[in-house]
């Protein structure tokens, strides 16, 4: 389908929705359904009005160029519409570009040390810190799950909820290993160690994503080994969930409540097996594209932290930041987000010229 076949079609889609919640008789599930696909495609309708209207002006200043008298004006309004039709075009090109469904979900984060022993808990750790930070200055909700720390300090394993506005979004592109290169305080020749950690984002699954039925669960309870290292429980309030069919394990026993910790199980463990779905339908739509900067895969190794030269790399679009305190304080962060958020929509408009 052409892009001017592709527009009248979105035009048409929206004034056959204003025409249906006109009409009336629908129930408030249904409204609200429609509402908020017109909504999404206003801005889009609203940019197609645009650029009609600047290529009319544009052919009728062309005429206007043989005017002596108005051929000046005519000329200098002609550069500025050859300046904003393509700024109207990228921005409906931009706006036809697939929508992930999960971007508007919060995310379930999970930080787990990776190879190097302590220092890898330890970097598991500053890497807390980041996401705790990036998220202060995007104004989310950052709470968290369930610990594991480790007795060197930082952490084996933590899991976080992110809440907020697209926190899937841009978070998604933190899936991966991330890797540190430094000298640990442990080492007394100085000399540079490497280690890693593992970064999983995880869209938040909605009730009725995700079908878990009741036989498929095994709930085991127990004494908690101390919920974060804080205390001790005297009753059995730690809750380990097992589903069957898939084999996924969440074990929770950061609050003195079984109650509560079986809630936090549950919506972590149906995150993960949503996410198991999605990663299964992400890679059949995506088997022939090239370039997944945003595929989620938590086996590719995707930045490196290197200490010593204060510098950030990532290597899936070769992009260095001598910023290294910046980005671990989540200040920074957000620069090598933005840039691979754009190297994803290049690799769709490429998608969908081809």
């Amino acid at each position: 389908m052409s892009l001017e076949a592709k527009l009248g079609s979105i035009k048409s889609r929206h004034e056959e929705l204003a025409a249906l919640m006109a009409q009336g008789g629908l129930n408030g599930e249904e409204f609200t359904k429609l509402s908020m696909e017109y909504a999404e495609l206003d801005p889009i309708v609203e940019a197609i009005d645009g650029l009609n209207a600047a290529k009319e002006e544009k052919e009728e200043l062309q005429e206007l160029l043989s005017d002596p008298e108005m051929k000046d004006i005519a000329a200098e309004e002609m550069r500025d519409l050859d300046k904003k039709i393509p700024e109207l075009e990228y921005k409906i090109r931009m706006a036809l570009i697939p929508k992930d469904e999960d971007d508007a979900k919060n995310a379930i984060l999970e930080i787990r040390a990776g190879t190097g022993g302590d220092e890898a808990a330890l970097f598991a750790g500053d890497l807390f810190v980041m996401f705790k930070g990036y998220a202060a200055s995007q104004g989310w909700k950052f709470e968290v799950v369930e610990t594991s720390e480790s007795d060197a300090g930082g952490y084996k394993e933590i899991i976080c909820e992110v809440s907020g506005r697209n926190v899937f979004q841009r978070l998604k592109y933190e899936s991966g290993t991330h890797r540190v290169q430094r000298v640990p305080k442990t080492e007394s020749q100085g000399r540079i160690h490497t280690s890693a950690a593992t970064v999983a984002v995880l869209p938040e699954a909605e009730e009725a994503e995700v079908d878990i039925r009741p036989d498929d669960l095994r709930i085991d309870t127990y004494r908690s080994q101390g919920a974060g290292g804080q205390h001790v429980n005297t009753t059995d309030s730690a809750v380990r969930i097992t589903h069957i069919p898939t084999g996924v394990v969440v074990e929770m026993q950061e609050e003195r409540s079984q109650h509560k910790n079986r809630a936090k199980a549950m919506k972590v463990l149906s995150t993960r097996i949503y996410d198991i779905q999605r990663q299964k339908l992400h890679a059949e739509r995506a088997q022939d594209r090239k370039s997944q900067v945003g595929s989620g895969d938590r086996s590719e190794r995707i930045r490196t932290y290197n200490f010593p030269q204060g510098r950030v790399t990532d290597h899936r679009i070769g992009m260095t930041l001598q910023k290294l305190e910046g980005v671990l304080s989540g200040d920074a962060l957000n620069e090598i987000i933005e840039s691979l958020i754009a190297e994803d929509n290049a690799a769709a408009l490429a998608d969908m010229d081809n």
